[in-house]
């Protein structure tokens, strides 16, 4: 857990203005959808910060935020694979090739996204709803 969890004007400074607002509408996106717990820690190697969205013990979804950069991970297991396997045409090429060239961890797929824009968002609440359900109206 972080001591400190960054400001509006640390994370304006970390990523740019441009991309602040991009976190903020898919973290408006993801709230609006799902109940969930968030939490802030350390980004590890490759990240100041990862903003993260768990419930029950389960992760649904991760941001990450680095200079100039935001980050969005979905993990996807074996069944979880499958069901996007049979949907992947109706996904954009850029998420068909980032699902291909995916680390698989243990049956686990880490989808990683860089998002520079909102273009993607329509199919991330896509991949989010291979993995629950959203709880919220």
């Amino acid at each position: 857990m972080l001591d400190i969890i960054p400001n509006k004007e640390q994370m304006i400074n970390l990523v740019g203005k441009p991309l602040f607002e991009i976190w903020n509408e898919l973290c408006a996106l993801i709230d609006e959808k799902y109940d969930m717990d968030r939490s802030w820690d350390k980004g590890g190697k490759a990240w100041t910060y990862e903003y993260k969205y768990r419930r029950g013990g389960k992760t649904l979804c991760a941001l990450y935020a680095r200079e100039n950069c935001v980050g969005f991970m979905i993990i996807l297991g074996k069944d979880e694979r499958l069901r996007f396997e049979k949907d992947r045409e109706s996904y954009g090429e850029e998420v068909q090739k980032i699902f291909d060239e995916a680390q698989t961890y243990h049956d686990r797929k880490w989808m990683m996204f860089e998002p520079r824009d909102t273009s993607l968002f329509d199919d991330f609440i896509r991949l989010l709803r291979i993995k629950r359900k959203p709880n919220r109206r």
